[in-house]
């Protein structure tokens, strides 16, 4: 029975941190240091289309490495937390099945916790009326007025969602109109958690920064600005859940003719910047991260941690 067990499911090591932090990088090289398989966290690596812009690991790296639930989406489909959590499970399942460890790696991090943590996500499916409307209404009032309604509504949800996070808050308000109860009395967990060793890679903010920067200007020269003209062209608005990547919208207004390249590319840079402030807020709530700093022995360090929690150190919760 326990042989049963452990092959349904692999061991698991979370890599999270900022974007642009390097984790895809030290990712590879864990990955082929102990034949594992990566699975992707990162809500905007599933659309197709939107490799350059979303640092969606190249088709050299993913020949070295297996990686799953990266450019399998068209960017007009909707997928959310809950989509992401059954195909997650099922590529664990798979990786089990080969008798590999798994990598879940990314920086979004309500997606790991929908796995590590089992949520019980409420089975509501999209409502696109609905979304418009309250899209709308944050585009007329303010983020904040949608935010300051889901607290009135719903203080627990509003206290576990950032209030810069339109997209969180829209799903929280959508799912109490819908059935008439509290989100957070539909997002309990299921189970124990799933046992994993979570490590979050970090680095001072001022190289972040520079890092974040260095990669926009990265991502251009390899031809973003060409994938948002392709994708425009293909008939996918620029207010698509998809297209709210850091970067997207930017460009997409300059091929439109409403900014200049240096404001978009300027755009772009600040709100990563923002964005990447915004995941650490979600970091800090998880007492549960080992965090390695960026810096000599970084990979050292994470095979140390890696190796003794694969063959037998204490497990995470």
């Amino acid at each position: 029975m326990q042989a049963r067990c452990e092959r349904a499911t692999p061991r698991l090591v979370v890599l999270t941190g900022p974007t642009a932090v390097g984790k895809s990088v030290l990712a590879l090289a864990l990955a082929e240091r102990f034949g594992a398989e990566i699975i992707s966290a990162d809500s905007r690596q599933v659309y197709r289309g939107m490799e350059i812009g979303t640092a969606v690991p190249t088709p050299e790296d993913r020949a070295r490495v297996p990686h799953h639930l990266v450019s399998y989406v068209e960017p007009d489909q909707p997928y959310d937390v809950a989509t992401y959590q059954r195909d997650a499970e099922a590529a664990l399942a798979g990786v089990a099945a080969r008798g590999r460890p798994a990598l879940l790696v990314g920086g979004s991090y309500h997606y790991i916790q929908a796995v590590v943590e089992r949520l019980a996500l409420p089975a509501v499916p999209p409502q696109p009326e609905l979304r418009a409307r309250l899209e709308a209404e944050a585009a007329a009032l303010g983020t904040a007025a949608l935010y300051a309604r889901l607290a009135a509504l719903d203080p627990a949800a509003a206290a576990d969602i950032l209030p810069g996070n339109l997209r969180r808050i829209v799903r929280a308000l959508e799912v109490i109109e819908v059935t008439g109860r509290p989100f957070s009395a539909q997002s309990r967990r299921r189970g124990p958690p799933r046992p994993a060793l979570r490590l979050a890679l970090t680095c001072p903010r001022s190289e972040l920064y520079r890092r974040i920067d260095e990669r926009v200007d990265d991502m251009l020269a390899a031809g973003w600005l060409e994938e948002v003209r392709a994708l425009l062209a293909r008939g996918f608005d620029r207010r698509l859940p998809s297209m709210s990547a850091s970067g997207y919208r930017e460009l997409a207004a300059y091929l439109e003719g409403e900014l200049t390249l240096e404001e978009a590319v300027r755009r772009t840079k600040f709100s990563t910047h923002a964005f990447a402030r915004r995941q650490y807020a979600w970091f800090r709530r998880d007492p549960a991260l080992v965090w390695i700093e960026r810096g000599p022995g970084l990979e050292r360090q994470a095979e140390r941690l890696i190796h003794d929690y694969l063959t037998g150190g204490a497990e995470q919760e």
